[in-house]
């Protein structure tokens, strides 16, 4: 098993789950069961940031909101700014989750915004990358990847990638139970990095980069065992405590 400088880190994006009860009985359990030696970071609905800030006071686990606006404030019935996120003492936000980019229409150029307001409010972008199942059969994956990756660099900056994390989630293992066998996340994973090294190096070595794409208990060792997965971005099996803290036990041992 290879070693790395990146201190692992585990996300779970509970996405339009839950109730106020179970938010807080969750982010509990979590906070109380965290393992130690690795980042563990919750990302509940927003209605539900606030209560869960109070119930991961005093403990190691950080709080991320979903989504966030372009905008820094306005007439923007419905949209939630970057400073209020940060109000509420998120650390971290989604940026360019492929259902954003799917569902409601997201371009490459929106994502770069978000990036970059979620920069300017202090929060920690997690970018989210990745090819559908036609993309990939086309053989399209590192295409896909290299121009969305690309377009958030061109507005900010491989810089910026010193204050983010990165996110690989192939659309066809979101939600499906398919995932990426290890060689093959960590193929991605590898031409992600390789495409940052030949910026920075520094960055590119110390970049987390995640892997997202039903990741459960039984799957967490193998895939975080490759040498440039640092983590990973937990759906459906982040929605129970178990299951969720198993896969942030599985990290510990990378």
């Amino acid at each position: 098993m290879a070693t790395s400088p990146r201190t692992p880190l585990i996300a779970g994006n509970w996405k339009m789950h839950g109730r106020l009860t179970m938010a807080r009985e969750l982010a509990s359990a979590v906070a109380h069961g965290a393992p130690a030696g690795i980042d563990v970071l919750l990302c509940p609905p927003f209605p539900y940031l606030a209560p869960v800030a109070v119930t991961l006071q005093g403990s190691h686990v950080h709080l991320g909101a979903q989504n966030l606006a372009t905008e820094a404030e306005g007439a923007y019935t419905g949209e939630v700014s970057g400073d209020m996120l940060a109000d509420l003492q998120c650390g971290y936000v989604l940026v360019g989750h492929s259902e954003r980019r799917t569902l409601y229409g997201e371009t490459d150029d929106v994502v770069a915004a978000k990036f970059q307001r979620a920069q300017a409010a202090g929060l920690t972008p997690v970018l989210c990358i990745g090819e559908t199942l036609a993309e990939r059969e086309a053989g399209d994956t590192e295409t896909v990847i290299a121009r969305q990756l690309d377009a958030v660099l061109a507005q900010v900056g491989v810089e910026a990638l010193q204050q983010a994390v990165l996110a690989y989630e192939p659309v066809w293992a979101i939600g499906t139970g398919l995932t990426a066998t290890p060689a093959q996340a960590q193929a991605v994973h590898r031409f992600i990095r390789a495409r940052i090294e030949a910026r920075d190096g520094q960055i590119a070595a110390s970049l987390r980069i995640l892997y997202g794409g039903s990741v459960k208990a039984d799957n967490a060792a193998s895939l975080l065992a490759e040498t440039d997965i640092d983590g990973g971005l937990i759906g459906g099996a982040s929605l129970d405590a178990d299951s969720f803290l198993a896969i942030c036990q599985a990290a510990t041992a990378q």
